[in-house]
């Protein structure tokens, strides 16, 4: 059977924990959330925040009922019934192991308050696109491609358990050896970015308010 590619806790802390400079906010929205293990780990930093589940699979309504959500949406990010719902209800909108277009981020943007923030964690660098839609990067980092724990689970596939056991300590070190080594060099192939919507990307909303994120966009980029 394959090695599950579902975070570990650890990664999904490290990414909760680049929240941590920031004021706790009082609601958190996970895109594609899935079982909410995200929401689950981030609540060990932030036990007074709300966190709420975007996410089109039913398993996202399966993790409030287990009360790992305080509201689960099921959908995707860019259904107009979501955003209009949701308009300008977070302080901080996750989108992590996704590579999300304009369509995407204009959504996240939407459905966050003016001075919030947006975390993503990305294959592609969104700092651009964020930018011209008016965000401040406030910060910036690149994780490491490199997963801790491969060459411990590649040699239990191919060896045999009398011949891995006296193995296994010496691989473990050179795992995480490896993730630290790559971590912010060009080995490390996913963003974590953390983007600030100002006032005036508010400002663009407020322009058309009954418009969902493609309308609004629409109608700025017509404005003279």
């Amino acid at each position: 059977m394959p090695a599950s590619t579902a975070p570990s806790v650890r990664r999904l802390r490290s990414t909760a924990r680049a929240m941590l400079p920031f004021p706790e906010p009082e609601s958190w929205l996970d895109v594609g959330t899935g079982d909410a293990d995200f929401p689950e780990a981030a609540r060990t930093f932030f036990p007074y925040t709300a966190f709420d589940g975007l996410d089109p699979a039913p398993r996202v309504v399966h993790a409030q009922v287990v009360e790992r959500l305080e509201e689960a949406h099921l959908g995707g990010l860019t259904d107009a019934h979501i955003t209009t719902r949701l308009r300008a209800r977070y302080d901080v909108v996750s989108l992590l192991d996704q590579s999300p277009g304009p369509d995407e981020l204009r959504a996240a943007l939407f459905v966050l308050r003016p001075g919030g923030h947006l975390l993503v964690e990305s294959p592609d660098d969104p700092r651009a696109e964020l930018e011209s839609q008016g965000c401040t990067i406030v910060t910036t980092a690149r994780r490491s491609a490199h997963v801790p724990d491969r060459v411990t689970t590649r040699l239990a596939r191919i060896l045999p358990p009398w011949a891995t056991g006296p193995l296994i300590p010496a691989a473990r070190v050179l795992d995480h050896t490896l993730a630290l080594l790559l971590a912010g060099t060009r080995y490390a192939r996913t963003y974590r970015v953390i983007a600030r919507k100002n006032a005036d990307a508010a400002t663009r909303e407020a322009r058309s308010p009954d418009a969902g994120p493609a309308e609004a966009h629409s109608a700025d980029a017509s404005a003279p």
